[in-house]
């Protein structure tokens, strides 16, 4: 498997006025924002600033596990890097014995697909792989 880079920072907020919060409190702004059904969630992405750092993504559940994270607080869920092939991250981590969220990936926000590494094995952190279906060079 291939990282190529950090793809972004995942964040549980509790509602979409906490998420305008945190964008004007930060200067942030919206890239884009996608109903992600697999996991109930709307998924905003901010914007790659001028330093081109990773954007972050803001994941406003609308129901299900993800409301209650962290005792119903939100707060950094995951990170997330960016793969060539995310089957053949689940492949080589699943070969070591380390299981991942998902059997097969599934569709994310923005015409990604992703798969996540559960937190017991990610040393306490929970790490999404990420794969982008049309690729941009």
């Amino acid at each position: 498997m291939q990282r190529t880079r950090l793809h972004h920072i995942g964040i549980i907020m509790t509602s979409m006025e906490r998420a305008n919060e945190f964008l004007n409190l930060f200067g942030l702004e919206t890239d884009y924002m996608e109903y992600v059904e697999s996991y109930s969630a709307n998924c905003l992405f901010t914007k790659y600033n001028k330093n081109n750092e990773s954007p972050i993504e803001l994941i406003i559940p609308t129901k299900g596990v993800l409301c209650d994270y962290n005792n119903g607080k939100g707060g950094i869920h995951h990170i997330a890097f960016e793969v060539d092939d995310v089957e053949a991250a689940r492949l080589e981590y699943e070969s070591v014995g380390k299981e991942m969220l998902e059997k097969v990936p599934v569709e994310g926000a923005g015409g990604i697909i992703v798969n996540f590494l559960r937190p017991k094995f990610g040393l306490g952190v929970l790490v999404e792989f990420v794969q982008r279906k049309n690729k941009v060079d």
